[in-house]
């Protein structure tokens, strides 16, 4: 088996485009938080597809309900209602409080719909173009030309520039470098209540509430980026519910489909009424049967298996872990992070860490060179979280 791994590696190398270094192991199925390769070995998953499997491999109700569907329908296009998209959207709305609801395929599609939502805002107001959006630096919002732009890390952006234009760039939690960027153009500005890909940096309540009343007072809008932290991920179904700052647009993917591709931006009442209209976006994909079917069935179960409750619980374990474990080792700097989205400051690159952890069966990611990012699903045990240490301590004594 281990030749046939091999072969597939290879098979893959010459059929793919080379836009990811991949570890060299071919994934063949999951149980519960639990990944086996083509050979059958095991290994513990504290990535969870990049915090998107929320419920974990195999469930079987999730798993039932899409082979169902699959059964009745699986596309129609918009052109047409479907039950699935119209009980995904109820839940949606009554777990995040927004109004409106739009589904895409992916989360940088759900940005594409928030930034044109923003433009044609904006534009309804004045008649003008030329808006500008504020982003953070560190940001991460996907690799589509719009989200791109609005993304605040350089080396991502400057082999594909220029992106969309009108795009200026602060620093989270400093209220004054946002004021900064503010002219009378600015029509939204744009954040993650926790950078993923960014390091796991949390925004504070305080500039948090600074923004959203900055967007209050000259009419902009708040758009709050929930695609990796959302999804009860820190404790709260989406992050910004922890303080109550409600954004004006927010957006959704990973952890809502646990798997099937599938992403929504969300907004207001008064944006809905005053920004996108018939024939300004559209999508063929999106809110199809099978995805809406997904997205239904993955809120059905949280509340079923009260989900939040248990991430609050087991976060709080995994956090006393992780510390205890910071003072064990000099190499680890401190820790950042909310709920079950933690990561690990380094002194020194991760990636001997990461590849020692995966020999020893736990599979983990990074979240840039230094920082180790832990995002499992989010039915973890305290158990397995014991087990993740045990292993991680192992893997940093043998990789660094």
């Amino acid at each position: 088996m281990a030749e046939k791994m091999q072969q597939y590696i290879e098979e893959a190398e010459e059929a793919l485009l080379h836009t990811y270094n991949r570890y060299q192991i071919v994934l063949d199925r999951g149980e519960g938080v639990y990944l086996y390769d083509l050979e059958g070995k095991r290994y513990l998953d504290f990535a969870a597809g990049i915090a998107v499997f929320s419920l974990g491999y195999g469930d079987p109700e999730f798993t039932g309900a899409l082979k169902a569907q699959i059964d009745k329908l699986t596309h129609t296009s918009n052109y047409y209602y479907n039950v699935p998209a119209i009980e995904a959207a109820k839940k949606l709305k009554a777990v995040s409080g927004m109004d409106r609801v739009f589904f895409t395929n992916s989360g940088a599609e759900a940005i594409e719909g928030a930034i044109k939502a923003a433009r044609k805002y904006a534009w309804l107001k004045d008649g003008c173009t030329g808006h500008e959006i504020i982003a953070m630096n560190h940001s991460f919002h996907g690799r589509t030309m719009g989200a791109l732009s609005v993304t605040g890390t350089p080396k991502y952006r400057e082999p594909f520039e220029p992106g969309i234009g009108h795009v200026k760039f602060a620093d989270l939690n400093d209220f004054d470098s946002v004021l900064s960027c503010v002219t009378p153009k600015t029509c939204a500005i744009l954040l993650e209540p926790v950078q993923g890909e960014g390091g796991l940096m949390p925004a504070t309540e305080a500039f948090l509430k600074q923004i959203r009343a900055l967007c209050d007072e000259k009419d902009i809008l708040l758009i709050l980026d929930e695609i990796q932290c959302g999804m009860g991920r820190t404790g709260y179904m989406f992050a910004w519910q922890r303080y109550g700052v409600k954004p004006d647009i927010m957006t959704v993917a990973k952890g809502v489909g646990c798997g099937v591709p599938v992403g929504a931006f969300l907004m207001t009442e008064k944006v809905g009424q005053h920004s996108l209209a018939a024939g300004d976006h559209g999508t063929t994909y999106g809110g199809n049967p099978l995805a809406c079917a997904a997205v239904d069935k993955v809120l059905e179960l949280f509340e079923k298996y009260d989900l939040i409750r248990h991430v609050k619980e087991v976060s709080a374990y995994l956090e006393e872990k992780l510390d205890r474990l910071i003072s064990e080792f000099d190499c680890i700097l401190s820790r950042r992070g909310a709920g079950l989205m933690q990561g690990l400051v380094f002194d020194r690159p991760v990636a001997p860490v990461i590849n020692e952890a995966l020999s020893r069966g736990l599979i983990l990611i990074n979240a840039g060179p230094e920082i180790l990012r832990l995002v499992p699903p989010l039915i973890i045990t305290k158990e397995n979280v014991d087990e993740m240490i045990a292993i991680l301590k192992d893997s940093i004594t043998a990789g660094i």
